[in-house]
């Protein structure tokens, strides 16, 4: 039977803290984060049984990502909530020693996590679109969040001068909105495969092209997160219950545990679809009306918008709804 090596790394800006575990017995080392550096620590491990996992840190993982890409390893990235929460009641931290905790997390729990796989280059880029995007709208919305206060400053004459500067400002950052999400649609476009995807998506009232982009990213083109149930607990949309013995118990609620992004971006599209003449509109009214929570109501509408997706793209086929006039 093969020593399994671990390889747990913690990954910041500039360099890698990177902890060793073979047979039981741990090394640590520092590296750059560089391309080159990430190369030559891994090796002499090829030929070998070994696991690489790091948790997942955006951009500064991008250089590992391309080494291992090239590399026969079994490579894990962690959540580190997941990681966070695993640790129990654990005290001080530093980057030699959380290379160390993710040594012992994986070794423990690799058999029941999913291996990363490297998603294509649409997909990557795609992601790098919409957090730029999202960059630029947090911007703008503090800009106009600012501009109302523009009018306590009249007193000292700069007012005028400030909101000028400000719709500059807003002007400018629409303008690079518009052009980010031109190269979105471009990308996609290229891509048969998302192409058609998006087209099937956005068939479902409610859905946008923003929230469209955003699932198509989160799943890597539906390839790893696989299940309705799974993204709609991902998204933190699915009431869990809270009860122990016969003296403790709770209503069901949503998890804090969520991509609250996410999350944000399907309230706005149950808001959307409870709007329109639509199916959504029609269970939702029907269910305030028999006295159901409002706020429940509408987190029942963003699930069923996310089975819904996962439906269309399993059947290959649009959304259709027969609206009856009378």
């Amino acid at each position: 039977m093969k020593k399994i090596s671990f390889v747990g790394i913690d990954v910041s800006k500039d360099t890698l803290d990177v902890c060793v575990k073979v047979a039981g017995v741990k090394t640590d080392s520092k590296i750059q984060n560089e391309t080159a550096a990430i190369r030559k620590l891994l090796k002499p491990f090829i030929g070998k049984e070994v696991i690489v996992a790091m948790e997942n840190t955006g951009r500064y993982n991008w250089p590992l990502y391309d080494v291992l890409a090239q590399m026969p390893f079994r490579v894990y990235v962690i959540s580190p909530l997941h990681l966070n929460k695993s640790l129990g009641l654990a005290r001080g931290k530093n980057d030699r020693v959380d290379a160390s905790r993710i040594v012992d997390f994986i070794e423990k729990n690799h058999t029941e996590l999913r291996v990363w796989e490297r998603p294509s280059d649409t997909i990557v880029k795609l992601k790098i679109l919409l957090t730029e995007r999202a960059l630029r709208v947090k911007i703008k919305r503090q800009l106009l969040c600012a501009k109302k206060d523009y009018a306590r400053m009249k007193g000292f004459g700069l007012d005028k001068q400030l909101n000028k500067l400000n719709i500059e400002e807003v002007e400018r950052l629409e303008k690079q909105i518009r052009i980010i999400e031109q190269s979105i649609v471009s990308l996609l476009k290229s891509d048969n495969a998302l192409c058609k995807q998006v087209k099937l998506i956005q068939s479902i009232p409610g859905i946008g092209k923003i929230l469209c982009w955003a699932i198509i990213a989160k799943t890597q083109g539906f390839t790893i997160i696989d299940s309705p149930r799974k993204f709609a607990c991902y998204c933190g949309v699915v009431p869990f219950e809270h009860q122990s013995g016969t003296s403790v118990f709770r209503r069901p609620k949503v998890s804090l545990y969520a991509d609250k992004a996410m999350k944000s971006l399907l309230h706005m599209g149950a808001m959307t679809a409870i709007r329109c003449r639509s199916d959504m509109q029609d269970y939702y009214n029907r269910r305030v009306c028999q006295g159901h929570n409002k706020m429940s109501v509408l987190n029942a509408v963003r699930n069923k918008l996310i089975h819904r997706v996962y439906a269309v793209i399993k059947n290959q086929k649009p959304y259709e709804y027969n609206l009856v006039v009378s």
